[in-house]
């Protein structure tokens, strides 16, 4: 089965599988009159066609939930076979030796830069303005797709020599890296608002973060021996867009944001690394990385001490440059963002957006304009 033919989230595999329900009960009526043999062996039989019929539509609305929310984007995502770590380099062993374990991505003069091959994504949910690259992380030895989305301006002849801020986005965990495109429809809600001029130019970015093929969410943390997730993100990812597009190499002109699992790797990279980000958005996110049970980081006492948004914000030397948008429920967020906003000390800010509605992409989804809005006003146009 080739991907490109019957990926998991495309319309062919989404039509067979609603086709599968009437012919699983069309089967059922013909063949229920006409089982013979033993009275249980017609039972079972019997048994077998009502589950298969009840499997098929178990099964279409699956698909049709993931289709709408791209929780999984591939068929290694849902089954737990795609591994995307190559090398787990260690990268303090790298900054004690004083190779550059630490740098930060556009600070290296003898960098040479690597020029990636983009394509569309081929995915009907993600809109035909979004690419998609196979990034090798040099620095990590983390390998996954990247999706990037230019802004509007950036091919505009009054833009040639310009450069462009930049946000990463973060999906949950399980997440896709097409889910922000695809589901929460960033930039198709971005795009006029870009031409208006009411939200900056942003180049979006949404790299993938579900990097382990044993269903273990990484945290977004450099785990020893197992992932270096924090390197990825905050690195290559950063390098790999230097590299190949008019962006703005200045931290202050870059952001990231998340949501869910995603929201706490939003706030804890942009607190982590002011030297690589100004702003860090965190929708229904949280500090304790225990709140999900699937992390690398919750296993282990110090790598849940030390990825925890608010320990680090309190740990700080001097507090950070780092505009910080925190939105939740009560009980899914709000108590998060409340706590590093009583944390937070000048020149760090943290902005605590309260929310209704589930913990769900319908309650995301309406927030990017406003949440762009507020982020433009921490990284405004450029004239």
């Amino acid at each position: 089965m080739r991907e490109t033919q019957m990926q998991l989230t495309g319309t062919p595999f989404l039509i067979l599988t609603i086709v599968l329900v009437p012919v699983s009960i069309a089967v059922a009526l013909l063949l229920w009159g006409r089982v013979r043999g033993p009275r249980p062996f017609q039972a079972l039989s019997r048994i077998a066609m009502l589950l298969f019929c009840q499997l098929t539509a178990v099964l279409t609305v699956f698909v049709m939930v993931n289709n709408a929310n791209l929780i999984y984007g591939s068929w290694d995502d849902l089954l737990g076979t795609g591994n995307h770590v190559r090398a787990v380099p260690d990268l303090q062993a790298q900054a004690n030796g004083g190779t550059g374990g630490a740098g930060a991505p556009g600070n290296d003069a003898q960098h040479a830069k690597v020029l990636q091959q983009f394509k569309p994504v081929g995915d009907p949910k993600v809109p035909n303005d979004v690419q998609t690259t196979d990034l090798k992380g040099a620095v990590s030895g983390v390998d996954g797709e990247v999706l990037v989305w230019l802004p509007p301006q950036y091919d505009d002849p009054a833009y040639k020599d310009k450069t462009f801020p930049v946000v990463e986005l973060l999906p949950g965990w399980p997440g896709s890296s097409k889910t922000w495109f695809g589901t929460l429809r960033v930039s198709e809600q971005l795009k006029p608002m870009m031409q208006g001029g009411q939200v900056a130019p942003f180049i979006l970015v949404s790299p993938r973060t579900n990097l382990l093929g044993d269903n273990t969410d990484t945290g977004c943390a450099d785990v020893p021996g197992k992932v270096n997730a924090d390197a990825w993100l905050s690195r290559d990812v950063p390098q790999m867009v230097l590299d190949n597009f008019r962006a703005d190499p200045s931290a202050d002109r870059w952001a990231v944001a998340g949501y869910s699992a995603g929201g706490h790797c939003a706030a804890k990279l942009a607190l982590e690394h002011p030297d690589r980000y100004r702003a860090g958005i965190s929708l229904s996110g949280y500090n304790d990385p225990a709140v999900e049970d699937k992390s690398l980081t919750a296993k282990d006492p110090h790598l849940r001490e030390v990825s925890n948004p608010l320990n680090i914000l309190r740990s700080a030397k001097t507090p950070p440059k780092t505009a910080l948008y925190v939105s939740g429920n009560k009980g899914d967020g709000l108590e998060a963002g409340e706590a590093l906003k009583a944390a937070a000390k000048a020149p760090t800010t943290v902005t605590v957006q309260e929310t209704d509605g589930a913990h769900s992409s319908d309650v995301w989804k309406p927030m990017v304009p406003g949440v762009f809005t507020w982020l433009t006003g921490v990284i405004p146009v450029k004239h």
